[in-house]
């Protein structure tokens, strides 16, 4: 814990010290003290953007995980759907995040849907990914004991595949949780009233970059925290994958 925060300190030493001996106008690139003013001066204001997009980024990791998981165990459990439709989701990949992002807007208005829509879009592919391959992945050996046992395929889904399924599911949602964040400000840059995208968006032309650059800071927090309770709820949901430590 101690490395990263000192990587962290000289990294922002080395941006204030920059600042002071270079030209670079404040309106351009802030010094970090700067910003630090503006996380205080603009509290209310970040913390209203903020409690907008945690919504949709909660939510829409909820909602990818839901959706993710259910997918993943429809494509274990049917093949000839794994075959047909896995290459699909595969290539949906590839579609310019850009271009969709503003039809979903178009499509459901400047409503929270759309940035609901836009965030499991992004999402849930690295969840049906890393659950698809935990449940093809299975011990076999488990599975042959399931079948000497004479367990029906609800069973065997219950007890040895969904177990082994939610860890690497949970693991998709913390590797969703970066691309989240990115989803719900570009959402809030394609159309928004409110939001820590918004709040960007709307503060780089008024040249209040320090506070462009505190709603970044408060976002990355956001994500980190995030990451982290994914963290915290993979190790209480999952016990059983913690390795011992002597």
């Amino acid at each position: 814990m101690i490395a990263p925060l000192v990587l962290l300190a000289l990294f922002i030493g080395g941006w204030e010290l920059y600042t002071r001996v270079s030209d670079v106008d404040a309106f351009i690139l802030p010094a970090p003290h700067e910003v630090a003013q503006s996380l205080y001066d603009d509290r209310s204001l970040l913390l209203s953007n903020l409690s907008v997009t945690a919504q949709e980024v909660g939510l829409g990791i909820v909602l990818a995980l839901l959706v993710g998981v259910l997918l993943a165990f429809a494509l274990h459990l049917s093949p000839p759907l794994r075959r047909a439709a896995y290459p699909l989701l595969v290539s949906s990949q590839a579609v310019p995040f850009v271009i969709l992002a503003p039809l979903l807007v178009f499509w459901f208005g400047f409503s929270v849907f759309a940035k609901l829509a836009i965030v499991v879009i992004v999402c849930f592919f690295p969840v049906v990914v890393t659950t698809l391959d935990a449940l093809r992945n299975v011990d076999p050996e488990l599975l042959k004991l399931m079948r000497t046992l004479d367990a029906s395929r609800w069973q065997t889904l219950r007890m040895v595949e969904a177990p082994a399924a939610l860890p690497a599911a949970l693991s998709g949602a913390k590797i969703a949780v970066a691309v989240a964040v990115i989803g719900a400000v570009f959402a809030e840059y394609t159309g928004s009233e409110k939001g820590l995208g918004h709040l960007l968006l709307t503060s780089t032309p008024q040249l209040e970059t320090a506070r462009a650059w505190a709603a970044t800071v408060v976002l990355a927090l956001f994500a980190v925290a995030l990451f982290s309770a994914l963290g915290v709820a993979q190790r209480v949901l999952v016990p059983w994958t913690r390795k011992d430590r002597t």
